[in-house]
C-alpha cells in the first residue's frame, strides 16, 4: 500500500549526491524541486546552489526545475543558477510536469531522475512517471501548516521504508 510513496533512494541533502556516478550510470537528466530541496522556502538561489549547477553543467547533464510554487519564483531561480527550464504550477503528483520536463531536455525514463524533498508530491509522482526518485530532507523545518501536517504522514510511511530497507 505504501511502496507506490518509496523513494528509489533517500539522501541526507541534493548537496550529498554523487553526481558523477548518475552520470556515469547514464543518466542524462535531472529534475529538481525548489523550495526546501536547493534552498529554504522562498529563499534565492545562494553560491551553494549556483556553484551545484555549474558543476551539473561541467558533468554534462541537463536539468529541468518542476515546481508547484509561481512562475516568478520558480523563473527567478531558474535564471539565477545559469538554467533554461522550469516548470511552475505542476500541479505534482501529477505527471505531465515530469513528462514536460524530460521533452525539454530531450531525456526519457531510462536516463532521468527527480530529487524533492516530499514524499506525497515529488517521490509519488516521479515514481508515477516511472523515474528513478530520491528522496533529501527537506532543508528548513519550519514549513507551511499544509505541509507541516503532511510531514506527520511521511513520518509513518518513511518509517516503513526504512524498516524494510533493514
Amino acid at each position: 500500500m505504501f511502496q507506490k510513496f518509496y523513494p528509489s533512494e533517500d539522501i541526507n541533502s541534493t548537496y550529498d549526491i554523487d553526481f558523477e556516478s548518475y552520470f556515469e550510470k547514464g543518466y542524462r537528466g535531472i529534475i529538481f524541486d525548489v523550495d526546501n530541496t536547493l534552498v529554504f522556502h522562498n529563499a534565492p538561489a545562494d553560491e551553494r546552489a549556483k556553484a551545484l549547477f555549474q558543476r551539473l553543467k561541467k558533468i554534462g547533464f541537463d536539468f529541468c526545475f518542476t515546481s508547484n510554487n509561481k512562475e516568478p519564483r520558480v523563473k527567478k531561480f531558474c535564471q539565477d543558477v545559469g538554467g533554461t527550464h522550469y516548470i511552475y504550477k505542476a500541479n505534482k503528483p501529477s505527471t505531465k510536469g515530469y513528462k514536460k520536463a524530460m521533452r525539454l531536455m530531450g531525456t526519457n525514463k531510462e536516463n532521468t531522475f527527480f530529487v524533492g524533498d516530499q514524499l506525497f508530491t515529488d517521490v509519488y509522482g516521479a515514481n508515477r512517471t516511472g523515474i528513478h526518485s530520491i528522496l533529501v530532507k527537506p532543508m528548513n523545518p519550519k514549513e507551511e501548516i499544509q505541509i507541516v501536517l503532511k510531514r506527520y504522514l511521511e513520518k509513518i510511511v518513511l518509517w516503513r521504508y526504512r524498516s524494510k530497507k533493514r
